[in-house]
């Protein structure tokens, strides 16, 4: 048990806590959340004694071991296999020592090393150490690659490694999967679900919380707060108890109408599809937990596009690549005016190069592409956030784009994004990540593009960001591609998914929990290193790998399988678009029958008119709807 009493935490002359009490029990696994500068980091230092309260008292059991992920590591020559060892630093103490005694020739000592070494599992520690970094993404071949020939990300997974690899009964991560992809987050949420020790968890993504904490505490006006459950539990919890709140209570409703009226467009437009019908069920639950995001300082929304095509752009059997050296072929893709799409694959196979293409940031290697005159894109990449000039403000990048609009307006469209009163017009140059990247989406939400392109748009926002940011693309009236390793704004954004592996892009029938088991298919087919057991437990072993053809086979089979319900889908989402016309058209109709005007006489002609139209719509949507119902039975068998 660890516990917090009367607690005060200072940041310079900055109080981040106080008089905070906090219990934390054994085999609990917690999330920390709360906005940037809480003090998220700096509870996580005391915890680990790097920094220690300023008043109050933390009780921690004697002889705890806790692991930690560093943030930052220097170039070095050991291996990226001995670095993650170098984790488990019992293993290490023990090697040193049975050397010592190897050269002593002391026999009694050398049994007896060997025994701990037994008992700590250490005749499997390069096995574990192997399954850990597979895990995480390296290949076979980069094990014995030097630390410092890895970026600055790859570093960051070295350390996750080495952290999962020191046993432990209090494991502190601090945004671990910042620097991970999709398929790498779905690993590390399983391995840490099977973590028998307490977790402690900084993460701004959601999906990945609510997978494997059982417990939110929550950084609120200098306390903290426990909350039992996952991060949605925490939400409702949360709003019920700032429901109760009378100062809140106004503010609140406001919020619900707006929510309650986005759900009622929404749900006039949206189709019966599946992933349409989650997404509708999320909307719904928007208004029970829309009181837990009273206070975000985040509200904002895209402005409508000033002009638009139905047909944005058509990309037929296209090549994207480096350097005239083609990465992905036979790209085949249509850009609609409500298009929302998102990329699947592995880092490295050119998600991030499609969009740059797309972007025109890249030139196409080949194919065929149409795009609309009206054509406007709006393109969100990390790069991007590094380029905007240091020196400008806020103000000035917006009158960049604007000479003409007036400083009010702008510091009313920058509220919402949080920048306020002097931060309007500082220098960018000392903004933190986050603040960067907020104010490269507003400059994108201010040009009103008609297709987005992001690549990993919520690195480094806070939840509080990406649950806006999420609303907000959920109202866009454009196209959209998005990259993202955050499951959450892409289930709630994304109506259709699209794999780029291997050199190919192809249509993924289904949603992102199709994919997760699709993944684990996979991973039992290929059968690479399945990761380590957790900390203390530390009994895993290796699973041997299917023959290369094995592979092949099956990702053949799985490209098959896509291309031949393709047409289908087409169809699918034909009909639905069809759907969506005659619903607006019979709503519009069904709006003239209900004023009271056209029952006079002198409309009758007009009035038997909208009721034959009203027949003949009705007919057509039935018949649609009926027909939907049929293709998609067929879709799902």
């Amino acid at each position: 048990m660890i516990n917090l009493t009367n607690a005060r935490l200072m940041r310079g002359e900055h109080v981040l806590l106080e008089s905070a009490s906090l219990t934390i029990h054994k085999g609990q696994k917690a999330g920390i959340i709360g906005r940037n500068g809480a003090g998220k980091s700096s509870l996580f230092a005391c915890l680990t004694g790097q920094v220690a309260l300023d008043e109050g008292e933390l009780q921690m059991p004697e002889g705890l071991r806790c692991a930690w992920m560093k943030q930052e590591t220097l170039g070095s020559d050991c291996s990226a296999l001995d670095h993650v060892i170098d984790g488990d630093s019992q293993f290490r103490q023990i090697e040193l020592a049975l050397e010592k005694a190897e050269a002593d020739h002391d026999g009694h000592e050398i049994a007896r090393l060997h025994n701990e070494l037994d008992k700590i599992d250490g005749y499997s520690v390069r096995v574990r150490a192997e399954q850990l970094l597979s895990g995480l993404g390296f290949k076979t071949e980069e094990f014995d690659n030097p630390v410092g020939s890895f970026s600055g990300g790859w570093r960051i997974r070295l350390n996750l490694a080495a952290a999962l690899m020191s046993p432990s009964d209090l494991l502190l991560l601090d945004e671990p999967t910042n620097h991970l992809d999709l398929e790498a987050t779905i690993w590390l949420e399983q391995w840490l679900n099977r973590y028998p020790g307490t977790l402690l968890l900084i993460s701004h993504d959601r999906s990945f919380l609510d997978k494997v904490i059982d417990h939110v505490i929550s950084f609120e006006q200098k306390d903290l707060f426990m909350y039992r459950g996952n991060f949605s539990a925490y939400e409702i919890q949360r709003a019920e108890r700032l429901a109760q709140q009378q100062a809140a209570l106004e503010k609140q409703q406001r919020r619900k109408a707006e929510i309650e009226d986005f759900v009622r467009r929404f749900r006039a437009k949206a189709s019966k599809a599946r992933q349409a019908q989650s997404r509708l069920k999320e909307l719904a639950r928007m208004q029970d937990i829309a009181p837990a995001h009273i206070d975000s300082p985040f509200r904002f929304e895209f402005f409508k596009p000033s002009q638009t095509a139905s047909d944005l752009l058509s990309i037929k059997k296209a090549v994207i690549g480096y350097d005239n050296k083609p990465l992905v072929k036979n790209i085949s893709l249509k850009l609609m005016d409500n298009s929302s799409i998102g990329l699947l694959g592995f880092n490295g196979m050119g998600k991030s190069t499609l969009l740059k293409t797309l972007a025109g940031q890249l030139p196409w290697l080949g194919g065929e592409i149409v795009a609309s005159k009206h054509l406007k894109v709006g393109y969100f990449a990390q790069h991007q956030v590094d380029v905007m000039d240091m020196r400008a403000s806020p103000m000035q990048l917006i009158q960049q784009v604007d000479e003409k609009v007036r400083e009010q307006e702008v510091r009313n469209f920058l509220g919402g994004f949080d920048f306020r009163g002097d931060r309007v017009v500082e220098p960018i140059i000392n903004f933190s990540g986050g603040e960067k990247a907020r104010l490269a989406l507003a400059l994108i939400v201010w040009q009103k593009p008609n297709v987005l392109l992001l690549d990993e748009p919520t690195n480094h926002l806070d939840l509080e960001m990406r649950h806006a940011l999420t609303v907000a693309l959920q109202g866009f009236e454009g196209a959209m591609v998005l990259v993202s390793h955050d499951r959450h704004l892409m289930a709630n954004t994304v109506d259709e998914f699209y794999t780029v592996h291997d050199g190919r892009f192809a249509e993924f029938s289904g949603d992102l929990d199709d994919y997760s088991n699709w993944l684990r298919e996979a991973d039992k087919q290929s059968a690479p290193p399945s990761g380590a057991s957790a900390g203390a437990d530390n009994n895993a072993g290796s699973t041997p790998e299917k023959p290369a053809a094995d592979k092949k086979d099956a990702r053949r089979q799985a490209a098959l399988q896509r291309e031949q319900v393709a047409p289908l889908k087409r169809e699918i989402r034909t009909l639905e678009k069809t759907i969506d016309k005659l619903s607006t058209e019979l709503q519009t109709l069904e709006n003239r029958l209900a004023d009271p005007d056209i029952y006079t006489d002198s409309r009758k002609d007009e009035l038997a008119e909208l009721i034959r139209q009203q027949g003949y719509c009705k007919a057509e949507l039935s018949q649609a709807e009926d027909t939907w119902l049929e293709k998609s039975a067929l879709l799902e068998q």
